[in-house]
């Protein structure tokens, strides 16, 4: 059901882990997901059980842990360019992963980070929705409809809000007609911090997935929560990353 040849341009199609401790956050993601790590392909590549590239693990210390978000498209310059136009700030201009792929890196008009990448013998993860692996994108913005209205001149996503008592909860977004991930509206909590975009990983459990995490020495964020469509929670992993995780049918 997850395996992916290509990706429709405009989809989430990868996430990497940018880490002050890449051992450690080896150690704390295989032990949670059951992933394995490889690095002969893709430097610090993390693999699942069958061996689909799911996503990448890398050392750095300029900045505090995070998770990259990357969206599939087909020229990395066109949409840098078109990006800096609707009022984003390019932080990575385009530039050449090897042979794998072109890449660029963006803050769109709220803060959030965004990587945008242009495929050539690497489209992705090859697997995603499955246990384990990337099944959303969210948002988590200070300004829905302004998110709505940048991402919807940059990539053609449709804004679908969704209201209760005439206030926006959430938005869900479509990429040529399909679920793409969505936009949650930051709260009084976040304070003055910069809108940001979390990946969600699948699980069979998840409650069972969030004691695990802390048995390791991570932290739960936020929930349990008990939607319609599946239990969540965001979770922090020992270096202060943050993700979501997923219980629940995949689209």
């Amino acid at each position: 059901m997850g395996k992916r040849e290509a990706y429709e341009p405009g989809t989430f199609c990868w996430v990497d882990l940018a880490t002050t401790d890449a051992e450690g956050a080896k150690a704390f993601y295989g032990d949670l997901f059951g992933w394995e790590f490889r690095d002969d392909e893709i430097p610090g590549g993390i693999y699942a059980d069958h061996g689909d590239a799911i996503g990448a693990i890398g050392q750095q210390d300029e900045h505090p842990p995070h998770w990259n978000n990357y969206v599939s498209v087909t020229s990395a310059e066109e949409t840098a360019a078109r990006a800096k136009r609707l009022g984003a700030r390019v932080l990575e201009e385009p530039f050449d992963v090897g042979g794998f792929g072109r890449l660029a890196v963006f803050a769109d008009p709220t803060g959030a980070v965004l990587c945008v990448w242009e495929p050539r013998s690497h489209i992705g993860a090859t697997r995603v929705n499955d246990v384990g692996c990337m099944g959303w994108n969210e948002l988590q913005t200070s300004d829905s409809e302004a998110a709505g209205n940048f991402y919807g001149g940059l990539f053609g996503w449709e804004a679908e809000p969704i209201e209760d008592d005439g206030r926006v909860v959430y938005t869900t977004i479509k990429n040529a007609g399909n679920q793409n991930g969505g936009f949650m509206p930051m709260t009084e909590q976040h304070g003055d911090a910069p809108s940001f975009w979390l990946p969600y990983f699948t699980v069979s459990s998840r409650d069972a997935t969030m004691e695990k995490s802390r048995e390791l020495g991570g932290t739960v964020f936020a929930g349990p929560l008990d939607l319609p469509s599946g239990k969540i929670a965001v979770l922090g992993d020992p270096q202060g990353a943050a993700f979501a995780i997923f219980e629940g049918e995949t689209d």
